[in-house]
């Protein structure tokens, strides 16, 4: 049932992607007054087709669900000289190249309107998410040392307002990459906010390598998640043989301070079969128990478990705006995606990044099918930013793509003339073998990121 799940949402984000980037190329051609013969969804043979409209453009079903293409009347592809004059008008060639311009670059465009459609409907619908709020800080980490103890509510990065945790997280990755400070403003856990004041986070410590893992963490900076009360206690367990209740609240184990539920489900689990001593607070009394945490095996580890209920989801909150902020935070949160995802393939082709980075599309179908198994909002993310890629990707100077054609054009203006044949077809070859290469690396990393 999960892999029909996977299949079903990974060929939904295909769709809308395929169907709104070749919508671009074909509204602007029509608004040029090229004539469009065919709209493909999907490649190679037809499998089904219709014809619609005073042109008769054929509406079309391909065999290769990878890709689509709309198909104008291009001099290119074949004698046009039956032709009357006022459809040769119409031919793609014979438009200006500022029109053709237009029409090669309204398919990224069109994916890119697209993610600011959709992350400005979710910012205005409301994205239940975590708060900023920051969990105890480890001792030797940069947050330590910049004075974070833990609890604190970030409100602000740069001066840059933040309402969620995944607004925090991409503003530190974003000012990583460009080695500058954070300067953090920070509400003291439980006051209010006119107690703020600010902390600078030096970033100059992470690398490359860091950002491609968990790069929070090892600066100090992680979710913070509620104390450790216990929950529901099942009978027999551990936990009620020791005596347990529900609402104590963990305060050691073993002498060593418990900061919070995670912590304390972390240290339980590392303790299969060992004793421990824990000190809980009950009302206003505080007691000792001794619990030793029964093992369990799971995917050939062993873990510890005491058969009680922990609360650890973080605090969350529905940070909705009003259309016009939200559609503005939509066109930041669009730009600033495409700026990082340029300066990560610029960092790959100097070799600051790993080329492990680069996914294809058994890893984009497992993502879309864990987001869609987490809700419609995880999944419409999921395709507003993968929407970016595809617009980014496509933009890139690579012959075969828009990218391609449009430094063509952009030669053609400066040079008043058109590229000629036999340069274009040396550059489509080589082009396809750079595209190929492309596609031969993210298969590899989706396979070797399965075996692992």
């Amino acid at each position: 049932m999960m892999l029909l799940q996977t299949i079903l949402a990974f060929f939904g984000v295909l769709g809308v992607l395929i169907i709104v980037h070749e919508l671009g190329h074909y509204w602007v051609a029509r608004w040029c007054g090229v004539k469009v013969l065919r709209f493909s969804v999907g490649m190679g043979k037809v499998v089904y087709s219709r014809k619609i409209g005073p042109d008769q453009t054929e509406w079309a079903l391909s065999a290769l669900p990878f890709g689509g293409y709309v198909k104008m009347l291009d001099a290119r592809e074949g004698d046009l000289g039956d032709l009357p004059p006022e459809e040769l008008k119409r031919e793609f060639t014979r438009q200006s190249v500022w029109r053709r311009i237009a029409i090669v670059a309204a398919g990224p465009l069109a994916n890119f309107l697209l993610a600011i459609a959709v992350f400005a409907g979710l910012y205005s619908y409301g994205i239940p998410e975590p708060t900023p709020k920051l969990r105890a800080v480890a001792v030797k980490t940069v947050a330590y040392q910049a004075g974070l103890r833990g609890g604190e509510l970030v409100t602000e990065v740069n001066g840059e307002q933040i309402q969620i945790w995944s607004d925090l997280r991409w503003k530190l990755m974003r000012l990583a990459l460009e080695k500058q400070p954070a300067v953090l403003t920070v509400v003291p856990n439980g006051k209010s906010a006119a107690s703020a004041y600010t902390v600078t986070l030096p970033l100059d410590s992470l690398t490359l390598k860091d950002l491609e893992a968990d790069f929070l963490t090892k600066l100090g900076v992680e979710l913070g998640r509620p104390k450790a009360v216990l929950g529901k206690i099942l009978a027999g367990g551990p936990a009620s043989q020791a005596g347990l209740r529900d609402g104590d609240v963990i305060l050691s184990v073993d002498g060593a301070l418990v900061t919070d539920g995670l912590a304390f489900v972390e240290l339980v689990r590392a303790s299969a079969n060992k004793p421990l001593e824990i000190r809980v607070l009950r009302g206003t009394q505080e007691l000792s128990a001794n619990v030793t945490p029964a093992a369990r095996v799971e995917g050939g580890r062993t873990f510890g478990q005491i058969k009680v209920e922990i609360p650890v989801a973080p605090e969350m909150i529905n940070a909705s705006n009003p259309p016009h902020i939200a559609l503005v935070k939509g066109i930041g949160k669009t730009w600033d995606t495409s700026v990082l995802t340029l300066k990560m393939l610029g960092k790959m082709l100097v070799g600051e990044v790993s080329w492990k980075n680069i996914t294809g599309p058994i890893t984009i179908a497992d993502y879309a099918g864990q987001t869609a198994r987490i809700g419609w909002v995880s999944y419409l993310s999921f395709i507003a930013l993968v929407s970016i890629s595809l617009g980014v990707m496509n933009l890139l100077p690579i012959p075969v793509l828009d990218g391609g054609l449009l430094l063509y054009y952009s030669l053609e203006v400066l040079t008043g003339r058109p590229l000629s044949e036999r340069v274009g077809e040396i550059a489509q070859r080589a082009g396809l073998g750079i595209l190929m290469a492309l596609m031969m690396v993210a298969v590899f990393n989706d396979i070797a990121r399965l075996l692992s």
